[in-house]
């Protein structure tokens, strides 16, 4: 990893054998329409050292502890899980961070375990589920938990749930769905004021906010008329969040994102294990293609550093050499997936009028 961009990943995945056993027990195969993948210290680094990451914050993506219905269940499960990612974490602290498990949507027990996790376990901060079996992150009830991340000037990974109603036939809800999820949850934190109550609270919302970044405006002139609030006000609000990366660096999607996030507020993501390690190689070849070098450098590691204060400076972290077939093998993957991303863009097999034009990089 000498010549890697040394990322940092805020948006990938564990699925540990004991937050697997528990989903079997409940017969919970899949989450967000995909089978739960296969997933293991040893191929996470496999993954990160094809991608140039250096280090992951790891979380636990939905369904969380929510499908659990006996509230002292779910407590124990978020403490096991958050165990065993702190014990991960002390193994190879250069490698690996983590996000707490919080069971949501009981919002007294969520900051007990969110102050147990930031402050007993050393947790980078907490993983929140837009939605939590229906009520949105941003309702009523739910100051106990803000005041604590608050006080911890915690991060807080807002992350995707099905949403509370039957999904539609023949469109999985990772496809489109949890977009949709992110995009609700950060207009109802928007509009009930949470980011201006509670300031020292770090959102960083997945998927590249969902369709917020293009509905901003629309949205803006909706919470105005619904608050009396002026929509610059509220742009500001929605602009304060950070964004992830993942599976959203795309030429359609980046420059929007470009465009309207603040300046240090786009982060690496790559989503795996549930997406797939060539879709992680399609989406980090349109960040590292799509944009200037600079650019590419804050968002690959410079804009988490500065969430992150741990992780900043200091040397690459030490990888043990490969054996030469995988360092061939992975050399052949990178440059296959390069090629296959250039030639499936608009406007490469003459077969659109479209071009593609490299993304806005002046906001970031």
């Amino acid at each position: 990893m000498t010549t890697a961009p040394r990322r940092i990943d805020v948006h990938q995945h564990l699925v540990p054998s004991l937050y697997r056993d528990v989903l079997a027990q409940a017969g919970i195969t899949e989450a967000g329409g995909r089978a739960l993948p296969d997933w293991s210290p040893e191929t996470a680094l496999e993954l990160m050292d094809l991608l140039g990451t250096e280090t992951a914050i790891l979380s636990v993506s939905t369904p969380g502890t929510g499908f659990l219905t006996d509230p002292e269940a779910a407590v124990g499960l978020a403490r096991r899980l958050n165990d065993f990612s702190a014990s991960l974490t002390a193994e190879r602290p250069a490698r690996f961070g983590w996000f707490a498990t919080l069971p949501m949507p009981d919002a007294d027990a969520s900051a007990q375990e969110a102050e147990r996790a930031l402050t007993g376990l050393g947790a980078d901060g907490v993983t929140l589920l837009a939605n939590n079996q229906g009520p949105y992150l941003g309702a009523d009830g739910q100051d106990p938990l803000w005041r604590v991340l608050d006080e911890h000037g915690a991060v807080v990974l807002v992350h995707p749930a099905d949403l509370p109603a039957p999904a539609v036939d023949g469109i999985p809800p990772f496809a489109a769905d949890f977009l949709l999820d992110t995009t609700r949850a950060a207009y109802l934190l928007v509009r009930n004021g949470i980011p201006r109550r509670y300031p020292n609270i770090r959102f960083i919302l997945s998927h590249g906010g969902g369709f917020l970044p293009y509905a901003a405006h629309r949205m803006a002139v909706a919470l105005a008329s619904d608050t009396g609030r002026s929509p610059l006000d509220i742009l500001d609000d929605f602009r304060g969040f950070y964004f992830d990366t993942a599976l959203s660096s795309s030429p359609a999607a980046l420059p929007t994102l470009l465009a309207f996030a603040r300046p240090g507020h786009i982060l690496f993501g790559s989503d795996w294990p549930f997406a797939p390690t060539a879709a992680g190689q399609y989406f980090a070849n349109g960040l590292d293609d799509g944009v200037d070098a600079g650019t590419v450098a804050a968002v690959n590691r410079t804009n988490a550093e500065a969430l992150f204060p741990r992780l900043a400076g200091g040397s690459p972290a030490p990888v043990p050499p490969r054996p030469l077939p995988d360092r061939l093998r992975q050399s052949a993957r990178r440059a296959g997936a390069r090629a296959f991303f250039k030639l499936i863009q608009p406007g490469t097999t003459g077969t659109s009028g479209n071009t593609r034009t490299p993304g806005n990089t002046a906001h970031n």
